[in-house]
Parts: structure tokens; C-alpha cells; sequence
């Protein structure tokens, strides 16, 4: 077996630390990009922590992410705006059942601030779209609040029969 020379050895380390480098300023900037319009949440940890992401913020985050940047790959879309994204739900029990979704990431309604409200009301301009469509008259908008969300974004629920 040929014993590699002290150069080779040399050079190969430097090719993997800038191949590492390279992978971390990467995933710096892909995450950056991705993450840019998603407000901040909690660190994530896999320990116990008073302090750390849930899996519902996390659902959140991903969320905010796919509606933001990859929404041409939602499934059931039903309707889309520039504001406000509209999906069947699909563990939906009513004929109908929608969610409603702000393309601006709001974690809950107790967290709207003033730059959200062109969002909001794209959002319920949506809804009565759809009510008209569908010529609802028995339907509820429902929204929940950080107890209650499977998922920490912003949704409303438009459920009729």
C-alpha cells in the first residue's frame, strides 16, 4: 500500500475544512432566505426546557415557511390571493371545511399588530367569497388560540354544512 506524502495529507484536510465551511455559509444563507419573513420562536432543545420550541411551533415555523416560499406545493388549494392562502382540510369532518390562511406569519390573533391588518382582511374577504360560492348559510369562522393550536400560525377555519 502507498503511504500517502505529508502534502497530500495537508491538502486533503484543507479540502475538507473548506468543504465544511463551504456546507455552513450554505446553510447559513438557504436558511436565512427561508426563515427571513417567519417571526422568531424559541430555540429548539431535545432536552427539558422551559424555553424550547414545541412541536406545534415547529409545525408553525414549517408552516410559515411553505406558504411563504413553496405555496405552488401545498396540496388542496382552493382558492389564493397575494395575502391569503386557502386549503381544504383534510381531516376536515363537516362538506365543508377550509383553512384559511394569512400568507404574513402571525402566530395567534392575540399577536396581530397594525402591519398585519391588510393580511386580515384580505383573509376575511376570502372567506366571503368562499360563503358566497358555496352559498353557505350555516357555517362558523373559528380561529384558535396558542392552547388550542395544533399548529402556531395564524388559521381560520370555515366550516359549513
Amino acid at each position: 500500500m502507498k503511504k500517502l506524502s505529508d502534502r497530500a495529507v495537508y491538502m486533503a484536510k484543507v479540502r475538507s475544512v473548506i468543504s465544511v465551511g463551504v456546507a455552513v455559509v450554505l446553510g447559513v444563507v438557504i436558511g436565512g432566505y427561508l426563515f427571513a419573513q417567519s417571526q422568531p420562536r424559541s430555540i429548539i432543545s431535545l432536552n427539558h426546557c422551559e424555553q424550547c420550541l414545541t412541536s406545534q411551533e415547529l409545525a408553525g415555523l414549517l408552516a410559515s415557511v411553505g406558504i411563504q416560499k413553496f405555496p405552488g406545493f401545498l396540496p388542496d388549494v382552493v382558492m389564493e390571493t397575494d395575502k391569503t392562502i386557502v386549503l381544504k382540510d383534510p381531516f376536515g369532518r363537516e362538506r365543508v371545511h377550509y383553512l384559511i390562511i394569512p400568507k404574513k406569519d402571525i402566530k395567534n390573533i392575540g399577536e396581530i399588530s397594525e402591519a398585519d391588518e391588510p393580511y386580515l382582511v384580505d383573509a376575511f374577504f376570502v372567506a366571503r367569497q368562499i360563503i358566497e360560492e358555496k352559498r353557505l348559510v350555516r357555517y362558523q369562522l373559528l380561529t384558535n388560540g396558542p392552547g388550542f393550536q395544533d399548529v402556531t400560525y395564524l388559521h381560520f377555519h370555515l366550516i359549513g354544512t
